[in-house]
């Protein structure tokens, strides 16, 4: 039987493209299918938003009808998409329109002014947490443990380093992860550098067969793949967990925006004003 093709995607924004592509995959996970996704973001002239056009018209003739997310503030900009094939999201103008009837006044429509709300210290202090994330990934480092916001546990491959680095980049959380070890879920001790940081501590687990197939990417027919391995790893973690009292979420069907949410409501990270003041 022959697959689906997957259906093109586009983010297409005059900004960095985050906000389309967030919002964009938070729609997209409540259906069924496979998705081609593209980026297309600084597209700020009437010239670039022909050239997306252009390419996406190209998808829709070859594969099946693609769709389109918007975030662009221009009306001439955002109208060159009105003769664009596919399923065309304009996820900017329902919005203002709704303000600006309800508020009684126009939106400046400024090309990049949402980002300016954010001041240069909170702009410093998310690459300062980008730079603790960095360097403290997969327990590389110890030595500032102690000034983690949060610190991710669980086995390889469950997600603790993208989960840790959208935090940091988008909340400005210090999120450093550590892999628990063969021996440590053996023993059903937790590290020694960890033990003292337990309030800090978040888990992440998935399921045996996801984690297999994760796995099985990286290392094919190894024993650190294998089905075997990756159940072992997944229960003992799991008790180990339950044990020492540490919150824990199963990442299997979760995005990394709900992994995240959850685990700065947990552990009340939420309250921060790098939370409040986030635009990501």
């Amino acid at each position: 039987m022959e697959r689906p093709q997957p259906r093109p995607v586009f983010f297409v924004s005059d900004g960095t493209g985050i906000t389309a592509e967030t919002l964009g995959n938070s729609v997209l996970t409540q259906f069924e299918g496979t998705f081609s996704k593209t980026r297309r973001p600084f597209i700020d002239t009437v010239e670039k938003a022909k050239t997306v056009v252009a390419e996406i018209r190209f998808q829709a003739q070859r594969t099946v009808e693609p769709v389109v997310f918007l975030t662009i503030m221009s009306r001439d900009i955002r109208s060159v998409f009105n003769d664009c094939p596919g399923i065309v999201l304009d996820l900017v103008e329902a919005s203002l329109g709704t303000l600006e009837d309800r508020l009684g006044q126009q939106a400046s429509r400024s090309l990049g002014k949402a980002h300016g709300i954010a001041d240069s210290d909170i702009y410093r202090n998310r690459m300062a947490a980008v730079e603790f994330a960095l360097e403290h990934d997969d327990g590389q480092s110890i030595k500032a443990l102690g000034l983690a916001d949060v610190i991710l546990v669980g086995p390889s491959r469950v997600g603790k380093t993208p989960t840790g680095m959208y935090l940091a980049i988008n909340y400005g959380i210090r999120a450093a992860n550590y892999p628990l070890l063969d021996e440590d879920l053996a023993s059903q001790q937790l590290p020694e550098s960890l033990r003292p940081l337990s309030d800090k501590l978040f888990g992440l687990i998935s399921s045996p067969r996801y984690l297999h197939q994760i796995r099985q990417e990286r290392r094919p027919n190894s024993p650190y793949s294998s089905l075997e391995q990756c159940t072992f790893e997944l229960g003992a973690a799991t008790k180990l967990f339950e044990s020492e009292r540490i919150a824990f979420i199963d990442t299997t069907t979760k995005s990394i925006e709900e992994i995240s949410t959850i685990i700065l409501t947990t552990l009340g990270l939420n309250n921060s004003p790098e939370y409040i003041g986030a635009s990501p």
